[in-house]
């Protein structure tokens, strides 16, 4: 029935849009738990193409054939259902995390390296069990970097550049490509996740339309080029992200003050590392469903083409 499929895809789009605002989360990879991964991936880049074609072929005098073609390729039945429950679910779940992050701004950083800590498994795993000499020195290299990058005081947190929110969205979107990298985690990272959620809350309609035009500039380049980064490189690209989302941990410890500088533990010590704990704990959960549903698809896979054998 069409208007339950729509309702289920309404669904669909809001439990990625609720772990969106999660740093360590990846929407990509509920995206694939889910189903609708692929399908989103490929709508996407088609919907990009279309609009870069619409927007340029006329300029060239060729017309509006090509951007049809490409927006015919969207799944329009799916990526609407899924992109309203997305932006109803990343409101809602703003105006919870942003209050947890100014009201216990320890707490919630514990809860949140817990989170990238447990995540970090999957590029890992992704590059296979054997690393190899260059690849540790590559992780090591980018650890290095993450964690001096993530160390250098953020003057533009509390107002923030129009090139900043534009830049930052757009390597944020770079996470629908690898399931497992977190979009939210990319914004932590570079002082916009605060900021982010600021606007959704308040309703800075320009902001909210700064951060769109960078996920578009984001899906048009930072995605194709990740893409054949992965394709072409493949080895390379994983070990400098897992030493990138390492090292950038820096970011999340529980203690530091308002110039990042790293503090040394006080306070409710127990507490904060129960919310580490918990966080790498709700991810570990995500990825252990995620191998089960693997192996189950692998499973069929390879009953049916025996079965046609």
């Amino acid at each position: 029935m069409p208007a339950v499929r729509t309702l289920v895809d309404l669904l669909r789009g809001a439990l990625i849009g609720v772990v969106e605002v999660i740093p360590g989360v990846s929407g990509g990879t509920v995206a694939l738990l889910i189903g609708v991964y692929e399908r989103l991936l490929e709508s996407a880049s088609a919907l990009v193409r279309g609009i870069v074609r619409a927007v340029v072929d006329p300029v060239r005098g060729r017309g509006l054939a090509a951007a049809r073609t490409h927006l015919a390729q969207v799944s329009w039945r799916v990526v609407l259902p899924v992109g309203i429950g997305m932006v109803l679910a990343l409101v809602t779940a703003a105006r919870v995390v942003e209050p947890l992050l100014e009201e216990h701004p320890a707490t919630s950083r514990a809860l949140f390296a817990g989170l990238i800590v447990a995540s970090l498994v999957v590029p890992a795993r992704m590059l296979g069990a054997r690393w190899r000499v260059r690849d540790v020195a590559l992780a090591v290299g980018a650890a290095a970097t993450g964690f001096l990058l993530t160390g250098l005081p953020s003057a533009t947190v509390d107002d923030p550049s129009p090139l900043a929110i534009l830049g930052s969205a757009a390597l944020a979107v770079c996470a629908l490509v690898l399931p497992g990298v977190s979009g939210s985690f990319v914004l932590v990272t570079t002082g916009m996740y605060q900021p982010a959620l600021a606007a959704l809350n308040g309703g800075d309609l320009p902001t909210i339309a700064l951060f769109m035009a960078g996920g578009v500039l984001g899906l048009a380049v930072f995605v194709h080029v990740l893409r054949w980064l992965l394709a072409s490189h493949r080895r390379v690209t994983l070990a400098i992200m897992t030493g990138l989302m390492a090292g950038s941990l820096r970011a999340l410890w529980p203690w530091q003050s308002d110039d990042r500088d790293l503090l040394a533990p006080s306070g409710d010590v127990a507490m904060v590392a129960l919310w580490f704990v918990a966080g790498v704990v709700l991810v570990g959960a995500v990825l252990a469903v995620e191998l089960v549903v693997v192996r189950r698809r692998a499973a069929a896979a390879a009953a049916e083409s025996a079965e046609t054998r």
